[in-house]
């Protein structure tokens, strides 16, 4: 794949996940809780109401800003900036919305292969933060940044997810098994490609100083 091949892929990835964050935030902020899901899903969003918002609103958080994170115009231009908005990616985003998420995993529709699946999406993320945080913090930026390549990875799960629900009912695959499957699907693969990229040398993933 040419450089210009990938430049559009990470512009397509970035779009992908500022559109989801648009969509989430207009869904659970302007519709009731729950219209936009199964309703056996709807019935454990309103008995956790604080539990799925602040994974909800903290995910959207993550997901906006992670694009930003990558940006080498931002980290040349103004590091006190990238700076500050990692600080909120990790300490909102990631943080609250991996603890949000963990306790919400315990109520996932499809039983106990959808709890694994997020329960351990949740864990994941939140650990791969940390070490993004630790590495910084002891002035590691390469480990900082290959840290930061997995997580937002893990982040991406929830443009993913939204990709493949939709493609198991086209499939004609029953809901029931389609949802168990995604939780794990929505998450490993995006762990496997960017494992694949740090493996063979590939960088943080940056958008251009131009744009």
């Amino acid at each position: 794949m040419t450089e210009a091949q990938l430049a559009v892929l990470r512009r397509l990835v970035f779009s992908l996940a500022l559109g989801v964050a648009a969509y989430a935030a207009v869904a659970y902020s302007v519709l009731p809780l729950g219209s936009t899901v199964h309703p056996d899903m709807r019935v454990a969003f309103n008995s956790h109401q604080l539990g799925i918002y602040s994974h909800i609103f903290a995910s959207i958080f993550a997901l906006a800003l992670g694009p930003f994170q990558f940006s080498q115009r931002l980290r040349t231009r103004h590091p006190h900036l990238h700076r500050w908005s990692g600080r909120l990616y990790l300490g909102v985003g990631v943080l609250v919305g991996g603890v949000a998420g963990l306790y919400m995993a315990q109520f996932a529709f499809g039983g106990t292969p959808s709890q694994w699946g997020f329960s351990l999406l949740a864990i994941f993320w939140l650990a791969s933060g940390w070490r993004a945080f630790s590495a910084i913090r002891r002035g590691d930026v390469t480990a900082h940044q290959r840290w930061m390549v997995r997580n937002y990875a893990l982040t991406l799960a929830a443009v993913t997810i939204r990709l493949y629900l939709p493609l198991g009912g086209l499939l004609g695959v029953p809901f029931e098994i389609t949802y168990p499957a995604v939780t794990w699907l929505c998450w490993l693969p995006n762990l496997a490609i960017a494992e694949w990229w740090l493996a063979r040398g590939g960088g943080p993933v940056t958008i251009s100083k131009d744009h």
